[in-house]
């Protein structure tokens, strides 16, 4: 699900859509947010003039609608936390989908959204109103179909009307998953998109928040006084979740999603370790974008992070299962190859700079692409600790930008960079 206070999306990914505010993303992305957000309004309109208020169905949306506040207010208490959080508001909007008209589980995120953009103001308005939009129109159909099927008074008892509400609560998941890979479709990012669908880690933290919202929603049928009692393990419930969110934020670079450079030194370091212990081969790569300067002169910084972005995810989506890969600083990117002896790791490199060529994207009507030059280091022919095979790289690297750019280099031991030597064989 999207963003954090309004109501969550994964961060740490490659530049994800909802980083650009409405007015200034790409055209198609912009037109796809507000075709979602002009859907959800007018669904509001037509379900307004449809649903006649029950003063019962007010109070009781009104009593869900202060325990999604209280949860704003206390992760807010915990502290602002970083784009991309997920919270547990779907614990309250699955309840409303299930036991209100589906108007209310329409409306709840947009007010739930308004709230905790005003109370925090944070973040593009925009795309706070998208991921409202998106989750309000889940969780409508959601209610839709749970309605349709006729569930009236104690449902919880019937086995075959609580088989209907999980299908409702998995219903709603894929909606809002689908509608916002779609907003990362449109933004050209496609990989994004997929991982929107099926990353694993959004699905278990999907998969708590149904499981909160179902207990919420037993106990408000039993009586909705026992609301009060299911407030507070939903807000022990976000804090942990929050708490693991934020060490896993410390351990990711915000413009690429890759582990940052201490997390990444961290990682390879302990894996250079154990591979001196068993004697098996260890390679390490050290990318760095050609004339990167010059896209951000050109092209506007925007531009500079959009395709710093799209290279870590192609890095990403190329390297090997255990491989380390991490933003090292600037335009650098580190790829750590355990098992892998020089010459496969110059393949790797080899293919690695091939699908970053490949990489385009149009800015204010340009296209634009780049290149990165490669130097690879090996353990024990460049030295057996971490910093010998980021010098060795790095000379690799300077070699590469002195002889052309956009090429793999590798030093044989001892060589100083300013000695010619053709690309990695």
């Amino acid at each position: 699900m999207p963003e954090t206070d309004a109501c969550g999306q994964p961060g740490g990914r490659p530049r994800a859509p909802w980083s650009w505010p409405l007015l200034s993303a790409p055209l198609p992305l912009a037109g796809y947010l507000l075709a979602v957000i002009a859907a959800d309004v007018a669904l509001t309109g037509w379900l307004l003039a449809r649903t006649p208020p029950r003063d019962g169905q007010i109070l009781l949306f009104a009593a869900f609608l202060g325990c999604g506040a209280l949860c704003i207010e206390a992760t807010r208490h915990w502290g602002a936390p970083p784009p991309g959080t997920r919270d547990l508001l779907s614990a309250w909007w699955l309840p409303v989908a299930l036991l209100l008209p589906p108007l209310y589980a329409l409306t709840a995120p947009a007010l739930a959204g308004a709230l905790a953009h005003w109370r925090a103001g944070r973040g593009p308005v925009g795309w706070r109103a998208f991921t409202a939009a998106a989750l309000g129109l889940a969780g409508a159909a959601a209610s839709a179909f749970f309605h349709l099927a006729g569930a009236q008074g104690r449902w919880f008892l019937d086995p075959a009307t609580l088989v209907v509400a999980a299908a409702c609560a998995v219903l709603f998941v894929v909606i809002n998953a689908i509608l916002v890979a779609g907003a990362a479709a449109a933004a050209d990012h496609l990989a994004s998109g997929r991982s929107a669908l099926w990353d694993p880690e959004s699905l278990l933290l999907d998969l708590t928040g149904l499981g909160a919202g179902v207990l919420v929603t037993i106990a408000c049928a039993l009586s909705p006084p026992l609301l009060a009692l299911a407030l507070p393990p939903v807000i022990l419930l976000q804090r942990s979740l929050l708490h693991q969110q934020l060490r896993a934020a410390a351990r990711t670079d915000a413009k690429t999603g890759l582990l940052n450079a201490a997390a990444w030194q961290r990682e390879a370091a302990a894996k250079i370790l154990v591979a001196r212990r068993t004697g098996q081969p260890v390679a390490l790569l050290l990318a760095d974008i050609d004339h990167f300067k010059q896209v951000n002169d050109t092209h506007g910084h925007l531009a500079g992070d959009e395709m710093l972005a799209r290279t870590a995810a192609a890095l990403a989506q190329n390297v090997r299962p255990g491989d380390v890969l991490g933003r090292f600083g600037g335009e650098e990117f580190v790829i750590l190859l355990p098992g892998a002896d020089e010459g496969e790791a110059c393949s790797i490199a080899e293919r690695l700079r091939e699908r970053v060529s490949a990489i385009t994207h149009l800015a204010a009507g340009a296209q634009v692409t780049v290149t990165v030059s490669i130097g690879v280091a090996g353990l024990g022919t460049h030295g057996s600790e971490l910093f010998d095979l980021l010098a060795a790289a790095d000379a690799a690297v300077y070699r590469a930008k002195g002889s052309g750019r956009d090429q793999v280099c590798l030093l044989p031991p001892g060589a100083q960079p300013s000695i010619p030597q053709p690309r990695c064989p």
